[in-house]
C-alpha cells in the first residue's frame, strides 16, 4: 500500500507539470495568432520565450517518468501510463516547436498588407488549442470517450487546411507578386494542422492506456 501511495504522488506531480506544459502549448498557439492577427512583432517574438520553458518541462518530466520506473517498476497500467506521460511530453514540446514556426513566419511578414482576410486560420488555432485542453481533460481523467472524439476535430482541422492551401494557391497564380507571403501562411496553416495530429498522436496514447489497445484516430 506504501509503495502504491508513493507511486501516485509521484504521478500527480507529474500530471501537474503535463497539464502545465499544456497551458503553456494553449498560450503560445493564441499568442502566435494575435500577433499574426495584429501584426504584433512584439508578442510574436514573446512566443520563443513560452517555448524555452516548454522545453524545461519537458526534460523535468522526462526525469520524473525515467525515476519513477526505476524506482517504482510499475507494472502494467501503470506501466502504460508512465510510458504513455513520456510519448505525450514529446508530442506537447513538437506542438510548442510548431507554435514558434508560427512566430517565424509572423515575423518573415513583418508589417506588409495582408494578402487575404484571416478567417480560416484562426478558425484552425481555436480548435487546435481546444484539442490541447479536451485531451489532456481526457488523459487526467482517463476517459476513453473524450479521447477518441478528438479524431473528428482533428478531420475539422485537416478540412480547414486544404481549403486554406486551395485559396493561397489560386492566389499565387493570380500574383506571383504575393508568393512570398503565402508561402508564409501556408507554413503557418500546415503548423496547425500539425498542431492538431500531435493531439491526437496524445488521444492514442490516453485510449492505451485506459484500454491496453492501440487505435488510430488520424
Amino acid at each position: 500500500m506504501v509503495e502504491r501511495e508513493r507511486f501516485q504522488k509521484a504521478m500527480n506531480m507529474i500530471q501537474h507539470d503535463i497539464i502545465k506544459m499544456g497551458g503553456l502549448v494553449e498560450e503560445s498557439i493564441g499568442k502566435a495568432l494575435e500577433s499574426l492577427r495584429n501584426q504584433d512583432l512584439e508578442m510574436a517574438a514573446d512566443v520563443f520565450k513560452i517555448d524555452d520553458l516548454i522545453d524545461e518541462l519537458e526534460l523535468k518530466i522526462e526525469d520524473a517518468c525515467i525515476k519513477l520506473i526505476a524506482t517504482q517498476q510499475p507494472t502494467a497500467r501503470d506501466l502504460r501510463k508512465v510510458s504513455s506521460t513520456f510519448k505525450i511530453t514529446t508530442n506537447l514540446e513538437r506542438m510548442g516547436d510548431y507554435a514558434g514556426g508560427i512566430a517565424k513566419a509572423t515575423l518573415t511578414i513583418g508589417r506588409e498588407p495582408l494578402i487575404k482576410p484571416l478567417i480560416d486560420i484562426p478558425r484552425m488555432a481555436f480548435l487546435a488549442q481546444k484539442m490541447v485542453k479536451d485531451v489532456l481533460d481526457a488523459y487526467v481523467r482517463e476517459d476513453e470517450g473524450l479521447a477518441k472524439d478528438i479524431g473528428s476535430a482533428d478531420d475539422e482541422v485537416d478540412s480547414l487546411h486544404n481549403q486554406v492551401f486551395n485559396e493561397l494557391v489560386l492566389i499565387m497564380v493570380k500574383d506571383p507578386r504575393n508568393i512570398n507571403q503565402a508561402a508564409q501562411l501556408l507554413l503557418i496553416s500546415r503548423a496547425l494542422e500539425r498542431i492538431a495530429d500531435h493531439a491526437t498522436n496524445i488521444a492514442e496514447r490516453v485510449v492505451y492506456v485506459v484500454s491496453g489497445k492501440r487505435v488510430n484516430l488520424n
